[in-house]
């Protein structure tokens, strides 16, 4: 069960004020008048209220304690997370051909927080915004051409980039429309991925660079006479299977104006082809993008100045901003004791004069949580992320600051750091309108989609309930159970559903191995047998080589399929039509024994389960329209083997099921 925190005392003002009032006539018998007006009445309110502020403080000792055991238990509280959002800018004309929007370029929203503030966004590097326009969207699927402009051009509208089934030799085309020459700046794609896979996650971190991409893309342009290979300078996409940028390099005026496909206009043409494909599923997009940055709700202090040291102990200083939130990058400093340190949130410098006179200048300081394992020599200072306060030492337990007295009152700066965040930074779409940094030829700027991921500061209350999970498996794959989670939670990729064999190695069929735990991972295809690619094998197994015990060696394998094909004479009511009733009983099947989304609860047909001859007949019989089975005649096939008649069908450890047709002839009684 959940930690909760003892109440010390738990008496109000009232039952204090009570208790007390109860007790004159015990102690003071002749204290007669207990009105409001009585002056001695008066003075029992007051103190009452005193006792009930001591109380209440008294109550919050627990809270601290709570806080100190959790990190004793490596569990923190979660700091606030800004608000992500993708901001699309215009240019004022046409002619121009590109302008530069530095990193940190500030955008608001058009309508203040809850407080009144403006609710700030910067953006997170610097953009090279295009005087072109993305003015045509077509896909050839192999077969003919689609034009999919309107569909990327409006919310809420999804299109395959290389069709419906992704075949090598299909391509996406984009046609951009310019009075100038084409640019040879960087061109910037932002691509939104409808139902994208899972970018972080909180069981595992993986650098999703090193993963394998789903697919091989060849990006081109045309040329007047042909398609020329075009400069990829970073796909932060993984071939479409991610939220994120396409960068290109312009060719200049090596592209050429063309009316190409099913598109009449004459424009500059890119296209990407899919040269191969591992896709498990094929790929859908919502929109592409030109000249649009990701910015974070936060905003960048640099080179504040604190004060300065008086040499004494447990010195204190504020920042002029809370609600301190992750830096872009940690920060790598070395600090004053001449340590590596990574500054995550603050980097906060101190220039001391020490007694010999020599200045060494402005050096950064370590941030800790507390000072109990700091010595009298330790240049460390801790930091309250929520309120901004900055705290030293008291020369026993932490270092004190030595006084400057060539900068009294300014050899403490805060160098750098980001103050945001929090759930109000979840605008809605089309909201950020306001910039507030000038950048020449820009005339506006708007975020299509929503804003998202922002949340507040994790309370004790939440940390006490996440404890519990924490502590469950500690970050480390231990139990069968463990390794399922943390499969499931793998970034970057889409695994729907993950079964761990403990004692078994995929090499000896049959044989117990200590030690071993194979996991086999299905994921979220739309193919009736879901088997994972390369890319999301390597990312599961890196995921678990990262839990796994040192002792333990693991296994990430794809399910071992059978096919199953039901084989049935159905008689149908009279009143029923044939053919609903034949499609009604195969579909009915075909989602029963499915693999994501059959079996008796609808989340997908059990590892191992036997397939009950009784279960079927009742898949059958239960459809609207069934009268009966002729002649109890039903047979299930297992991989095109017919089983014995009337007896259930055993399936061996960690095997699925999937089907894509069954025999089912349908008559009318008589």
């Amino acid at each position: 069960m959940p930690l909760e925190a003892p109440i010390l005392d738990d008496r109000t003002y009232k039952d204090i004020y009570a208790e007390a009032r109860a007790l004159i006539p015990r102690y003071a018998p002749e204290w007669t008048n207990h009105n409001d007006s009585d002056p001695g009445i008066a003075m029992l309110q007051l103190f009452a209220w005193m006792t009930d502020m001591l109380i209440y403080r008294l109550n919050r000792v627990p809270e601290r304690n709570y806080i100190k055991f959790l990190q004793l238990l490596g569990i923190e509280l979660q700091p606030a997370r800004p608000a992500k959002a993708e901001l699309t800018f215009t240019l004022d004309s046409d002619t121009i051909e590109y302008v530069i929007v530095p990193k940190g370029t500030q955008v608001s929203a058009s309508e203040p927080d809850e407080s009144g503030q403006p609710i700030v966004f910067e953006t997170d590097e610097a953009l090279i915004a295009l005087g072109v326009k993305l003015a045509a969207l077509q896909v050839y699927d192999g077969v003919g051409y689609s034009v999919e402009t309107n569909a990327n051009n409006t919310t809420g509208q999804v299109f395959y980039p290389f069709g419906a089934y992704a075949r090598p030799g299909s391509s996406l085309m984009l046609g951009f429309s310019s009075p100038l020459a084409f640019t040879s700046q960087q061109v910037n794609l932002a691509v939104v991925v409808h139902e994208a896979a899972r970018l972080e996650s909180a069981a595992c971190s993986l650098e999703l660079e090193g993963l394998p991409p789903p697919a091989v893309l060849v990006w081109e342009y045309w040329d007047g006479s042909q398609w020329k290979a075009a400069s990829l300078d970073k796909d932060g996409t993984q071939a479409f299977s991610l939220n994120g940028h396409i960068y290109l390099r312009g060719p200049g005026a090596k592209v050429a104006k063309a009316a190409l496909g099913d598109v009449s206009e004459a424009l500059y043409w890119f296209r990407c082809r899919l040269e191969q494909s591992f896709y498990e599923e094929s790929p859908q997009l919502e929109e592409i993008r030109l000249n649009t940055v990701a910015a974070a709700q936060a905003v960048t202090i640099r080179d504040e100045v604190l004060g300065g040291s008086n040499g004494r102990p447990n010195q204190s200083f504020n920042l002029s901003r809370s609600g301190l939130v992750a830096l872009p990058q940690p920060e790598m400093a070395t600090s004053a004791d001449g340590n590596k340190v990574v500054l995550e949130y603050l980097r906060l410098e101190v220039s001391e004069r020490p007694v010999v006179g020599v200045d060494l200048g402005f050096q950064a300081w370590e941030p800790v949580d507390d000072f109990a394992a700091s010595g009298p020599d330790d240049a460390h200072f801790t930091l309250n992320r929520t309120s901004g306060e900055v705290r030293f030492g008291d020369g026993i337990h932490g270092r004190i600051p030595v006084a400057n007295p060539d900068n009294p009152n300014g050899n403490i700066i805060a160098r750098l750091y980001r103050s945001g965040g929090g759930s109000a930074g979840n605008v809605g779409a089309e909201t950020l309108t306001n910039v507030l940094t000038f950048v020449e030829h820009v005339d506006s700027v708007t975020n299509y989609f929503s804003a998202s991921a922002g949340s507040d500061e994790e309370t004790v209350e939440q940390a006490k309930s996440r404890a519990a999970l924490e502590l469950k498996s500690r970050g480390r794959a231990v139990t069968a159970e463990d390794f399922e989670y943390f499969a499931l939670q793998t970034p970057g990729v889409r695994v729907r559903r993950a079964h761990a064999l403990p004692l078994v190695h995929p090499q000896y069929p049959g044989v117990q191995v200590p030690g071993v735990v194979t996991v086999i991972v299905v994921p979220d295809a739309d193919i009736p047998n879901p088997t994972p690619g390369q890319r999301t094998i390597q990312a599961v197994c890196e995921c678990l080589n990262q839990h796994r015990l040192l002792t333990s060696e693991v296994y990430v394998i794809p399910p071992a399929y059978r096919k199953v094909k039901i084989s049935a004479d159905i008689v149908v009511k009279a009143s029923a039509d044939l053919a609903s009733v034949k499609q009604t009983i195969e579909s009915g099947l075909t989602t029963y024994f499915h693999p994501l989304v059959g079996g008796e609860d609808g989340l997908g047909w059990e590892f191992g389960r036997t397939i009950f001859f009784s279960k079927v007949y009742q898949t059958i019989l239960s459809t609207e329209g069934v009268d009966r089975i002729e002649n109890n005649q039903l047979e299930i096939y297992l991989d095109d083997e017919a089983q014995p008649f009337c007896r259930d069908a055993d399936l061996g450890e960690g095997e699925l099921l999937y089907s894509d047709e069954h025999d089912i002839r349908v008559t009318y009684g008589f």
